[in-house]
């Protein structure tokens, strides 16, 4: 039964509680460390699970005095009016519980490495690919903890990004940042457009996960690391010393390009950061494309070569496909308003999971 499994999981919390006040244990700071996150992620389960048991043995005990036929008309009405509340209250903390119960993307507390691309549409994409990490910085700042660094940039010179790959640190980074995978459309008047007509162009964005050490096994021996001089827009110089680096993993193919630090060490840092982050994501990829489609979430695959969005600048509107939502608040949007957005992409996801959940039992 389903209460069964609630109750595993205040016992696990419990044995945990005593783990962690352990000295021996507390000595091991590692492991204290680990115990006490675990701990933490079982606490809103708990919480619910207690105030669930707490309504349940109030409404028993109503229960008890409408039944008994000792027991007086005042005593029986006051106990099937509290009754009533108790059991519509129980029904809800039960709602809550199923949903806090239900599997956990272990990524979802990873920090993400996000790239940005231009997709067709020319200077035109590459301006939107400007406006959409513009709104993602805008996001990262109203976030409690969350920072973020460029790892590499590519800026033509009528502005936007070709390509820009940033990192983003902080807690819940890629449980709230793995909904805006895919490819964005944008339909605005470009300000290269003298008749006023209406241009559709795209950028990509992915965000990938960060890779610890123990999950992605790579061999440098299948890495080819070439350093070569950093340029900038128009193609000038902007190091004489041979400081940009570019990885390739030849048993993928998947080639990485640093440039933006002086350094070549903190080049390569990065770039190797990025190749983790990639290969690992490719992995997943490989994973996920075996679950079946008809498991699939209706929020989309993830896959970055579907399109998840439309920004429609001349109707001030957002619309996001995998959920049919439409907001008209484009501007509050691209300075980072995007909350609503993936708050829906979550509840959908939750909902997803809780029909295949009941579909199992």
């Amino acid at each position: 039964m389903f209460i069964d499994k609630v109750q595993a999981v205040e016992n696990k919390f419990m044995d945990l509680e005593q783990r962690i006040s352990d000295p021996a244990v507390i000595a091991r700071q590692e492991e204290w460390q680990k115990l006490t996150k675990e701990h933490a992620s079982l606490s809103p389960i708990v919480d619910v699970f207690r105030q669930y048991k707490e309504v349940a043995e109030n409404a028993k005990g109503d229960k008890e005095i409408m039944d008994d036929p000792d027991s007086d008309n005042d005593l029986i009405a006051m106990a099937k009016e509290e009754w009533n509340v108790l059991v519509k209250k129980q029904a809800a903390l039960e709602d809550q519980l199923h949903t806090l119960m239900l599997p956990k993307d272990p990524r979802d507390d990873k920090n993400v490495i996000m790239e940005i691309r231009a997709g067709a549409g020319g200077d035109e994409a590459a301006l939107f690919a400007g406006d959409l990490f513009r709104m993602y910085m805008k996001y990262i700042e109203k976030q409690s903890g969350w920072k973020t660094g460029i790892i590499s940039s590519n800026a033509p010179e009528l502005g936007g990004f070709k390509e820009v790959v940033f990192s983003v640190e902080g807690n819940g980074v890629f449980g709230k940042l793995k909904y805006e995978s895919g490819v964005h459309r944008v339909q605005r008047v470009p300000v290269t457009e003298a008749g006023g007509r209406i241009h559709t162009s795209t950028a990509t964005v992915a965000v990938l996960p960060e890779a610890e050490d123990v999950e992605i096994n790579l061999n440098m021996d299948d890495v080819r690391v070439d350093y070569y001089r950093a340029s900038g827009a128009g193609g000038q110089h902007v190091n004489k010393t041979s400081s940009a680096v570019r990885m390739t993993h030849i048993p993928s193919g998947l080639v990485v390009e640093c440039q933006d630090e002086r350094s070549q060490l903190e080049n390569r840092v990065k770039a190797l950061r990025v190749l983790k982050a990639r290969l690992l994501d490719q992995a997943q990829q490989k994973a996920d494309a075996e679950v079946t489609e008809a498991r699939r979430s209706q929020v989309g695959t993830g896959d970055r070569s579907e399109r998840i969005r439309t920004y429609n600048f001349p109707q001030g509107r957002v619309t996001d496909h995998r959920i049919n939502l439409t907001l008209y608040k484009l501007e509050n949007i691209l300075n980072g308003d995007i909350d609503e957005f993936i708050q829906a992409l979550a509840e959908a996801r939750r909902t997803e999971l809780m029909k295949e959940e009941g579909e199992n039992e």
